[in-house]
């Protein structure tokens, strides 16, 4: 899947494309808008692709920008002079990627911002990961929004709005986006993995959830396999031979491919499903009371496994006798 940068592809999401095409188009463009929505549906390529259109003085309805245009290219390297990324960087001391989006990366937004626009139109930052600010670098932001300076527009693109300040939140339009409709994921599988089959596209797009994001990484972890050992265990009980080979499929690594994180996902995406069903089907408050117990454990044993780097064929054993008892 190409980069959000980079990508010219983009799926749904149509009236979000017409509320920043006819504010835009009204002269009356709001310096900060905040792009949120579930992880994989397209809020960074929206992003981008209005900020290529803006950038490119364009007025189609559609916001598109041909890939064979300058102005894509140069988005597409990070090389327009009027276009800044800020997300979480790599630190030069550590070279690990940092934790958190830290108040020196907004400053230099900021102070970009605050330029004449090299090309004589807008000036546009993309924060990516907004949700990843720290306190200094969140606080840093709001006074850029509070005084924006002309001609600069602001895209902030997060996971979980929730987790800004409330007055981030309210400087800012929201243009929260909806889940993919599976058909849309279904295209643009066909779009970005093309050696996928019809039945395994429709499987996936099913598993995702309406996030293209979702449905690529599982087509590359093997989901469409790892959902038919989690649809087993869901069905029935699994006997204690079962749950060792199903441990021991999971827990295999093939050529980088880790399943361990794959199967925990999907099972407790399972366990929700069945659960909302039971709870809609009258079932006594206290059994789903019991579900949700369950639900809470496997995250907490998928996050120690992980975190830790314990024994993934143990912890598949316990998640399957723990649903088991359930």
């Amino acid at each position: 899947m190409l980069e959000p940068r980079a990508n010219p592809l983009l799926r749904g999401h149509e009236a979000a494309v017409a509320s920043l095409h006819h504010a835009a188009m009204s002269g009356r463009l709001h310096h900060g808008w905040l792009i949120s929505g579930q992880p994989g549906i397209g809020k960074a390529t929206l992003a981008f692709r209005f900020a290529r259109w803006l950038l490119a003085g364009a007025t189609n309805a559609d916001l598109f920008v041909p890939e064979t245009a300058p102005v894509f290219r140069r988005v597409a390297a990070g090389t327009h002079p009027d276009l800044f990324t800020v997300e979480k960087r790599v630190n030069v001391k550590t070279e690990k990627l940092q934790s958190e989006i830290v108040i020196a990366t907004v400053q230099e937004a900021s102070a970009f911002m605050r330029l004449t626009p090299a090309e004589g139109g807008w000036r546009v930052v993309v924060i990516d990961g907004a949700e990843d600010m720290n306190p200094n670098a969140a606080n840093a932001l709001l006074k850029v929004l509070e005084e924006p300076p002309a001609r600069a527009i602001l895209l902030l693109i997060s996971s979980a709005p929730g987790r800004l300040l409330p007055t981030i939140r309210s400087r800012c339009r929201a243009l929260p986006l909806a889940h993919l409709p599976a058909t849309d994921v279904e295209a643009l599988l066909a779009d970005y993995a093309p050696e996928l089959g019809g039945a395994e596209r429709t499987r996936l797009a099913g598993l995702a959830e309406g996030s293209i994001g979702t449905a690529l990484n599982l087509a590359a972890e093997g989901g469409v396999a790892v959902a038919g050992l989690v649809e087993e265990a869901l069905t029935a009980p699994v006997s204690p031979a079962r749950a060792q080979n199903i441990a021991d499929t999971v827990a295999r690594s093939v050529e980088g491919v880790d399943k361990f994180a794959t199967f925990m996902t999907l099972l407790r995406a399972g366990l929700a499903a069945n659960t909302r069903a039971a709870a809609r089907a009258g079932e006594p408050a206290a059994r789903l009371a019991g579900h949700v117990a369950v639900w809470q454990e496997f995250a907490k044993l998928e996050s120690e496994v992980i975190g830790l780097n314990l024994d993934k064929r143990a912890a598949v054993i316990v998640a399957l006798s723990q649903l088991h008892r359930t």
